[in-house]
């Protein structure tokens, strides 16, 4: 079994905690905050606009070399303006257990996601990590968090806890 690793982004946007939990909450707006080449498509129904635990979403992604995969989360747990989790059930990932949370903070809300993941194949999965799944993972975030910015504004000044934080 490869190591189970972790991200953690740490991000203060000057809006509503409510405008945010609107935003995020969507899973039609996931691709809005996805890297144009990773080819992401959400293939499944929603059934509602809003997450809600049990929900399944189903992807096309195409992360290595233009290459589609299959990839279905489940949001497990949803506290209404607090958080919410999705946990992959098919998909290239042996873990995938993603949190995001949201907290009201003078001036805006702060988003934070911890994401704990682990690869298949073992030893290659950690090489693997190593050469280039690590630092895809750190570019989705870091393109998450400029197009957070380029929707909602940028925080007018920078406390240290507002950053991408990769670790």
């Amino acid at each position: 079994m490869s190591k189970t690793y972790s991200i953690k982004t740490v991000q203060h946007l000057p809006v509503s905690l409510n405008e945010a939990w609107d935003f995020f909450s969507r899973p039609n707006n996931l691709k809005d905050i996805t890297p144009p080449h990773m080819g992401f498509d959400i293939l499944s129904k929603h059934h509602g606009e809003r997450m809600y635990a049990g929900q399944v979403i189903e992807y096309r992604v195409k992360p290595l070399l233009g290459i589609p995969i299959y990839w279905m989360t489940e949001i497990t747990q949803v506290v209404d303006k607090q958080y919410f989790i999705d946990e992959q059930r098919f998909g290239p990932y042996d873990l995938w257990h993603h949190q995001h949370h949201f907290a009201e903070v003078p001036g805006g809300v702060e988003m934070t996601d911890i994401v704990h993941y682990r690869l298949p194949l073992w030893f290659l999965g950690d090489i693997a990590n190593s050469l280039f799944v690590r630092r895809q993972l750190e570019g989705i975030f870091q393109y998450r968090f400029e197009k957070a910015e380029e929707l909602f504004g940028r925080e007018t000044v920078l406390s240290p806890e507002s950053m991408v934080v990769f670790g």
